[in-house]
C-alpha cells in the first residue's frame, strides 16, 4: 500500500508538505514558554491554524500561501502526551573533527511559503500575535529564490527532488505508523557560508565538491565525480532502492553584515533517511570521506519536528489534546534493516548512538 493510499484510508489529510516551490519563504522556530496556560494556548492555536491561513491567503489567492506546522519531541510530550509518533526524537547531534551538526532548541516550526514575501511576513506576524506571551522566537529566517533556483554558492539547488506521486511516497507517513498516517518528519538546519573562501576556488574544484556542473546543472559522470561529492554522499540507496526526501531549501542573507547562507529543510516519512544523509556529510562514507562543502559551510542550527496531519491539528482542543489521534499500534517503518556487509544501515538508525 502506498503512503498516499494509507493516509487516504485513515481519513487524514496531510499538511501542504508537497506544496509547489515558491519565490519566498519564512522559517519561524519558537519555543513554548513554561506554564500550563502557555501550553493550553499552544494547543488552542493548532485548531486555529487552518482558519488563519485562509484569512491571510484570501488577500491574494494566486500567491499560493501555505504554512506547515511541525512539533518538536519535548513539546509533543507536553502538549499531547501518548501516543506519540514512532520516530519522533530530538535532533541527533554529530561531531566529527571540526565538523559539527549542532542540535538547537525548537518546540514549533512554521514553514511559510508564498509567491510574495509580504504574505509570508503577514502570516508570521499573525502567528506570533495569536501565540502572544505563550511562545518565544529562537530563529527566524526570510528566504528568497535566487535567480534560476540557485543557492548563494552559485549552484542550482533541489534538482533531484521527487516529483508528482513520488513526493507523497517520499514524505508522507502511511501504514508503517497508522496512528499518524498523513504526517511527516522534517529536519531543518541553517548553514552559513564562507563565500570568500568558496569563490577563491576554481569552478572545476567547486563542481567536484558539489558533483554537478555549475552553469548547466548536469551531474558529473561517475568516472570523474569524487565519492566525497555532496550529491554522492546524500544519495541513499539500500538493496537497489533509492530513498528520497523532499527539500525546499532557500538562500538567505544580509549583505551589509556579510551573512550568506542556505536554510536546509527536508521532509521525509522517516527521519532516518535525512539523518543518514547528514551523517554521510559530516562523518563520511566511509568515515573520513566527508562532504568537502563543509569546509566552507557551517551548520548553526539543527532541529527535528513531527508534522501531524491537518486532520490532527483541526481536531486538537484544550480539553482533549490528542483528539485527532486514532487508536492503532505503531510499527517500524518498512525500510531495509541493518546488515553487517558495509551497507548504509538505514534501518538501524533508530536508537543508535551517534558520532559525538
Amino acid at each position: 500500500m502506498t503512503a498516499s493510499k494509507a493516509a487516504f484510508e485513515s481519513g487524514a489529510d496531510a499538511q501542504p508538505v508537497s506544496a509547489p516551490l515558491t519565490r519566498a519563504a519564512l522559517f519561524l522556530v519558537v519555543t513554548i514558554n513554561p506554564g500550563p496556560g502557555n501550553q493550553a494556548a499552544a494547543r488552542s492555536f493548532c485548531g486555529e491554524l487552518a482558519a488563519l491561513i485562509r484569512a491571510v491567503g484570501f488577500r491574494d489567492l494566486e500567491a499560493g500561501l501555505s504554512c506547515v506546522m511541525g512539533i518538536g519531541s519535548e513539546a509533543w510530550d507536553r502538549l499531547f502526551g501518548s501516543p506519540r509518533p514512532s520516530e519522533l526524537h530530538p535532533f541527533r547531534e554529530i561531531q566529527a573533527g571540526s565538523r559539527h551538526a549542532v542540535s538547537t532548541p525548537g518546540d514549533l516550526l512554521f514553514h511559510i511559503r508564498a509567491k510574495r514575501m509580504d504574505l509570508c511576513f503577514e502570516m508570521a506576524t499573525q502567528i506570533m500575535a495569536r501565540l502572544g506571551d505563550a511562545a518565544s522566537v529562537v530563529d527566524e529566517v526570510h528566504g528568497f529564490r535566487y535567480f534560476d533556483d540557485r543557492d548563494l554558492l552559485g549552484f542550482v539547488d533541489g534538482t533531484e527532488n521527487p516529483r508528482g506521486e513520488a513526493v507523497v511516497e517520499a514524505a508522507i507517513i502511511g501504514e508503517e505508523d497508522p496512528a499518524f498516517a498523513g504526517g511527516s518528519y522534517v529536519i531543518v538546519q541553517k548553514y552559513l557560508h564562507d563565500l570568500d573562501g568558496w569563490n577563491a576556488l576554481s569552478t572545476e574544484s567547486q563542481e567536484r565538491i558539489i558533483g554537478r556542473t555549475k552553469l548547466s546543472d548536469v551531474e558529473l559522470d561517475d568516472s570523474i565525480k569524487p565519492t566525497s561529492a555532496h550529491n554522492a554522499l546524500t544519495t541513499i540507496i539500500e538493496n537497489g532502492k533509492e530513498f528520497q526526501i523532499v527539500r525546499d531549501n532557500m538562500p538567505f542573507g544580509r549583505a551589509g553584515s556579510g551573512e550568506f547562507g542556505t536554510y536546509f529543510i527536508g521532509y521525509c516519512r522517516t527521519p532516518r533517511v535525512t539523518e543518514q544523509m547528514i551523517e554521510n556529510m559530516f562523518v563520511g562514507r566511509p568515515p573520513g570521506n566527508y562532504d568537502r562543502l563543509l569546509d566552507f559551510s557551517r551548520a548553526v542550527t539543527g532541529t527535528l519536528f513531527f508534522v501531524p496531519s491537518a486532520t490532527f491539528l483541526d481536531a486538537v482542543n484544550d480539553d482533549d489534546s490528542a483528539a485527532a489521534t486514532p487508536t492503532a499500534s505503531a510499527v517500524e517503518p518498512s525500510l531495509p534493516t541493518a546488515s553487517g556487509d558495509g551497507s548504509l544501515r538505514i534501518g538501524s538508525l533508530k536508537g543508535e548512538s551517534r558520532h559525538e
